[in-house]
């Protein structure tokens, strides 16, 4: 397959194994429903998505990211550039001491630089049957689809759409007027993937009718005549009217004769009210797929276009213009229809004025689903304008004529806290949440998503892998002792094959550990500060 290199990616490859566990420090509710599970987070995007591994890593059904397309251009609200400051401090970070000064890089290779270990960390939290759409223009189109090859796999690919976000030409343009962008889509897991397909429309099911009164309800006519030709389906036939019919030339007929006597004997034929057209295959409505499979070009009409999304934006924030280019609510919403189910958990780290979040709660509101949004987002605006639209528009916006009722619901609000880890001493740090140190204990020893312990479970249990129960016997300001009245506090439902516990220090014996197939772990942290 082929790969594309660029300078400075063997730095990044990996790059998401050195980002810092971080705590996600919560700061506040909106909404009657705490820990709802809608979150909205402000920070650096690859440090938050490194945060959500512990419980979310295979959780995620579907992913949507409007990533900056790099368009060098400076003046937009939402940095659309890789000079943006948070961008440049973080290249230059990562970069230092390595032989790479950021004044080496082109914007393409800051750009692929920046992207590389988020879509790895995005990939990672994709469930097995979850899909991702990334929106993107012509700047960096070609250089994503190969690194999401990379990282997502060739197999994998689903389609590349075509949105047509504007429906007229801008005649400054000297060439051409760009009318569109695209939206790559791929799966963790192909052949785990389901396509749930969009509503039939009404226009195409109005073409069913029931001229004979058919018993299995509304029906249409199939063409009989196919190619190309396949010598035993090339026979003739008489209608109940006496005429003798055969496939136009080159083609033939659908059915062998036997299946097409058989159809006729079930009267899924028809010949016409006088019995003397040529005979097509009825095709009842009750009988064809619910849904229509989608096209990949989706047409404004369908999904709107840049300027419904920004007159959206405007009555939302009482004419205000506060963000350029946002996506369009139906945009998203058809990303979602295709390829979540009603308590799919939603990602978006790139969040911009938050039309993910918007595109949820419609569609929670409009089929009554229990979806869930995340939203990262690193700008100061993270506050004022993404978490303020999901704030009206749970509540309702607009007057009069003009007012939208509200969808109802909640979300809470997040900041990056501390690294787990002291990052210059590597022990655990203290001044960590402890649930967040708990959550991350778990997910390095399983790989796998935390789950909090039922509320009669031992005080110190992390949960049961495989058998295997795993214990944090940690306190914030006091040393613990893995001894024998620890293993007291066990009791029968605490049963396993195998107990991994991780305490300050331990007295039992080697031989006393193998006997009750216990191993120890020592907690990371200067006891001396305890």
């Amino acid at each position: 397959m082929p790969t594309l290199n660029w300078i400075g990616k063997d730095k990044v490859v990996t790059h998401h194994n050195d980002v810092p566990f971080r705590v996600l420090d919560h700061k506040y509710t909106f909404g009657d429903t705490p820990d709802s599970g809608n979150m909205i987070i402000h920070g650096d995007n690859l440090e938050a998505l490194k945060a959500l591994l512990p419980e979310y890593e295979n959780r995620i059904k579907c992913i949507y990211i409007d990533p900056p397309y790099n368009t060098g251009n400076e003046n937009w609200v939402y940095n659309d550039n890789v000079n943006d400051p948070h961008i440049r401090k973080w290249l230059k970070d990562i970069f230092h001491e390595k032989g790479i000064t950021t004044d080496d890089l082109t914007r393409h290779d800051k750009w692929l630089c920046m992207m590389y270990p988020r879509l790895v960390l995005l990939q990672k939290l994709l469930s097995k049957d979850g899909a991702i759409f990334i929106s993107i223009d012509d700047n960096e189109h070609a250089n994503l689809k190969l690194i999401c090859e990379e990282i997502f796999g060739t197999t994998n690919f689903i389609a590349q759409v075509i949105w047509e976000r504007a429906y007229a030409p801008i005649n400054l343009k000297k060439h051409f007027s760009t009318s569109h962008d695209y939206i790559l889509c791929y799966a963790k897991k192909i052949e785990d993937l389901n396509c749930n397909g969009l509503p039939r429309k009404a226009e195409t099911d109005s073409k069913y009718k029931n001229p004979d009164n058919d018993p299995r309800g509304l029906w249409r006519t199939d063409n009989l005549a196919v190619g190309p030709i396949v010598e035993n389906q090339v026979y003739e036939i008489t209608t109940p009217s006496g005429r003798k019919v055969m496939p136009p030339k080159g083609y033939c007929w659908r059915l062998t004769k036997e299946r097409f006597d058989e159809y006729v004997a079930d009267n899924r034929i028809w010949f016409g009210e006088n019995g003397d057209l040529v005979p097509a295959p009825k095709r009842f409505l009750s009988e064809v797929k619910q849904s229509m499979t989608p096209m990949t070009v989706w047409k404004y009409t369908e999904v709107g276009h840049s300027q419904d999304a920004m007159r959206q934006l405007r009555d939302i924030f009482d004419g205000e213009v506060v963000f350029d280019y946002p996506k369009s609510v139906d945009l998203i919403k058809r990303c979602l229809e295709l390829y979540s189910d009603k308590d799919s958990i939603i990602l978006d780290s790139f969040a911009g004025s938050g039309t993910t979040a918007h595109a949820v709660l419609n569609l929670n509101k409009q089929d009554g689903g229990n979806r869930k949004f995340i939203l990262c987002e690193m700008c100061d605006y993270a506050e004022t304008i993404t978490a303020e639209r999901v704030r009206r528009v749970i509540k309702g916006y607009g007057e009069g004529r003009n007012a939208v009722e509200g969808t109802g619901g909640s979300f809470d609000f997040y900041e990056l806290g501390e690294t787990i880890f002291d990052p210059v001493t590597g022990n655990l740090n203290d001044c960590a949440d402890t649930e967040a140190i708990r959550r991350y204990v778990w997910f390095s020893e399983t790989n796998s998503a935390y789950s909090h312990p039922s509320k009669d479970a031992h005080p110190y249990l992390l949960g049961t892998y495989q058998h295997n129960n795993y214990y944090f016997y940690y306190k914030k300001d006091e040393e613990t002792c893995l001894d024998w009245d620890f293993l007291n506090t066990l009791t029968e439902k605490d049963k396993a094959e195998m107990y991994i516990i991780y305490a300050d220090r331990c007295v039992l014996t080697e031989e006393e550990m193998m006997r009750h197939n216990i191993r120890f772990k020592k907690i990371p942290r200067d006891i001396k500060r305890v």
